[in-house]
């Protein structure tokens, strides 16, 4: 109801001042993107996905160590394990049932994923040993 003189909104002006301060990204997380993008946020990152990319590298060795066909980890961490005449979603219950590790069922991602599960690399070192010894002893 509140107008100025000229009878005209002031709830339009302010609905439209709050969508343009309030349209994208807050100033923080514009900072931090810029940040990010520093000589220093690089070297950060890299460090960074370095480490994932060692996790990966430890889970594709424990796999294949295993005689399982697996891909990926390498330019993303990402490991993609074939389990052939098998359905994902059971192959996903078996090793969470027994290695009690999470995987994700390759037929959540379509035709070509079944038979399939996805390890991701995203984890503490620790873990991602521990699950690899687990695996070990549920999948030999």
């Amino acid at each position: 109801q509140l107008v100025y003189d000229d009878g005209s909104s002031v709830n339009a002006d302010w609905n439209r001042l709050a969508c343009t301060v309030f349209n994208g990204a807050s100033n923080i997380v514009q900072k931090a993107g810029m940040a990010a993008l520093s000589p220093k946020g690089m070297e950060e990152i890299r460090e960074t996905v370095g480490f994932y990319m060692e996790n990966a590298s430890i889970i594709l060795s424990a796999l294949k160590s295993m005689g399982i066909e697996s891909y990926g980890g390498v330019n993303a961490p990402y490991i993609w394990a074939r389990f052939p005449d098998e359905d994902s979603w059971d192959v996903f219950d078996r090793i969470l049932d027994c290695a009690h590790v999470v995987t994700t069922p390759g037929a959540g991602f379509g035709p070509a994923g079944r038979g399939y599960v996805r390890f991701s690399a995203f984890g503490k070192r620790a873990d991602i040993i521990e699950a690899t010894k687990r695996l070990e002893k549920c999948l030999l």
